[in-house]
């Protein structure tokens, strides 16, 4: 039955122009688990927490998170039914391209793909950076004395990188082995610091709901931006954590039964990280004691409120279960992003001849592009070298350009529905051509425009050269960079996402033919058939 089901994935694949490289190891378990991994909800929450609660206050922490998964939700739900229609290891990127006339593809696939890019590789160095800070933080705690430089920050930042890249060059079942287990540190790690803090904390020490919910808890710490401004900054938090929806596409290529896994493992992740993460922010603001003593000098609220209410070995004990987690997020990062890569350069996007578009034979895994994508990140991380507070803009710059590639197809599929050169084949998640799939598409196109005016403003007051906030800065120069390359010279050699299938292949499935007046596209029997298999399975 494996084989079969791996059969009808391949045959799946081919139909949309291109050719079987990786062994499909994952699971339904390990898709489900990679896509909660993705997110990391305790450790992204630990990474972030600072930033709402010290700048809008409490009442920032609980509502941006409750509102900003509500609308993560519509953009998932989204999300998914784009990959169950394209489950290849480009994602959105690839699918931007079908989603519009042919004579658009190249330049959209374009754009689409260095914002992809930049917003994994930003998401990655983040992810890692805020693991170098936990473990730094855990270190504080344990020595008070210890003096934190920017270099030794940046140097354990660089080390991780290395280690997980060392990871990710394993064979794919061997990836797929260890995800398994992420979802279970994850979840668990953050059910188990939800009971011990309710259970360590006196009732009477605990802050009211006006706190926690009310205006009690809107605190104006930016020295600077009215109230309203203040209380929206703290939806960073909720917006870095639920990114890189689109990671379980970019493994596609390695999951059985693809077309329905992928997009599953995305919507009950985005379920399960917000409603879980909402809880953990009310938890932690209401045993967060006076705000006056945070971060404390760990530099992390998270872990001080954990030593407040637990004492220290059992806030350290469960804090490194939240490293744990931060860990497992690299690791997913790192193999997304470098599928990511690999579809790119495979489609000859990047300046190599197609170079990291190559799969090792010994591992079947692109360990070019996996090294590539491990360099590449660690040089977003130098930010620290000139600047803490500038370095902060990797976050935000995660969230603008990963959520800019994925409104684009999203817009796209709406904008050219009717186009005669765009046949949009919904895959088995489908939210229906009614108001429910209109409302989600509408509600997070208009979301995501909102936030990235919000993550482009400097958080705190005067702004200077070292605290000003460069994601929007370094988006835009990446994308006019890239336009500008376009123009004078990648116009030759790419034309948007290519079949890498063979002349055999290619002409069994009719790809030359496909787009002729007349002539009956095979590529779209062909999908038929893998549907009805997959229907059957």
């Amino acid at each position: 039955m494996s084989r079969i089901i791996d059969d009808d994935d391949d045959h799946r694949l081919e139909a949309l122009g291109y050719k079987p490289s990786f062994r499909r190891e994952f699971s339904n378990l390990a898709t489900i688990s990679f896509a909660f991994s993705i997110m990391g909800v305790c450790s992204s929450i630990a990474t972030t927490f600072n930033t709402p609660l010290l700048l809008g206050g409490p009442a920032s922490v609980t509502w941006c998170w409750l509102v900003g998964s509500c609308m993560c939700f519509t953009l998932g739900s989204s999300i998914a039914e784009i990959v169950s229609a394209f489950p290849t290891c480009g994602g959105l990127y690839t699918a931007s391209a079908q989603l519009c006339p042919k004579s658009h593809r190249a330049v959209v696939g374009w754009i689409v793909g260095w914002l992809n890019i930049l917003g994994q590789v930003a998401g990655l160095s983040s992810t890692e950076f805020g693991l170098a800070n936990m473990i730094w933080a855990a270190v504080s705690i344990t020595s008070p004395t210890f003096e934190l430089t920017q270099g030794k920050t940046v140097g354990l930042f660089a080390g991780l990188l290395i280690v997980h890249g060392l990871l990710n060059s394993l064979a794919t079942r061997h990836l797929a082995f260890a995800t398994k287990g992420f979802v279970f540190v994850n979840l668990g790690a953050t059910i188990v610091i939800i009971i011990v803090l309710l259970a360590t904390t006196p009732r009477s020490e605990m802050h009211a709901a006006n706190y926690v919910f009310g205006s009690e808890g809107i605190i104006n710490q930016t020295g600077g931006w009215n109230t309203g401004i203040a209380f929206l900054l703290g939806l960073l938090s909720v917006q870095w954590t639920m990114t890189d929806y689109d990671a379980t596409a970019h493994i596609s290529e390695e999951v059985r039964r693809a077309a329905y896994a992928a997009p599953t493992a995305i919507f009950v992740a985005v379920i399960g990280t917000g409603i879980l993460g909402w809880l953990l922010n009310i938890v932690l603001v209401l045993c967060s004691g006076p705000i006056e003593n945070l971060p404390g000098i760990s530099g992390s609220a998270f872990l001080q409120i954990m030593v407040l209410r637990m004492g220290t070995p059992a806030a350290l004990f469960i804090w490194s279960f939240v490293c744990f987690t931060a860990f497992f997020v690299s690791q997913t990062a790192l193999q997304a992003c470098s599928r990511t890569v690999y579809a790119f350069s495979r489609d000859h996007g990047l300046p190599d001849n197609g170079y990291f578009g190559h799969v090792a034979g010994s591992t079947r895994t692109p360990l070019r592009a996996i090294w590539f994508t491990t360099l590449l990140s660690i040089l977003p991380g130098l930010l620290d070298l000139a600047s803490p507070i500038a370095a902060d803009a990797i976050f935000a710059l995660t969230a603008i350009a990963l959520d800019l590639s994925y409104i684009i197809p999203i817009f796209l599929r709406r904008l050219y529905a009717n186009h005669p050169e765009v046949d949009f084949r919904p895959g088995p998640f489908y939210m229906g051509p009614g108001l429910l799939g209109w409302a989600a598409n509408v509600a997070c196109i208009s979301w995501t425009l909102f936030v990235c005016v919000i993550f482009s403003l400097p958080t705190v007051f005067p702004v200077t050269k070292d605290n000003m906030n460069y994601a929007s800065v370094i988006t835009v120069s990446v994308v006019v960079l890239s336009g500008v390359w376009y123009i004078l010279s990648a116009h030759r050699h790419y034309h948007g996402p290519t079949s890498n299938l063979d002349a055999e292949s290619k002409a069994r499935l009719g790809l030359e033919k496909e787009g002729q007046h007349g002539v009956p596209s095979i590529v779209e029997e062909e999908k038929d058939k893998v549907r009805m298999s997959l229907d059957s399975a």
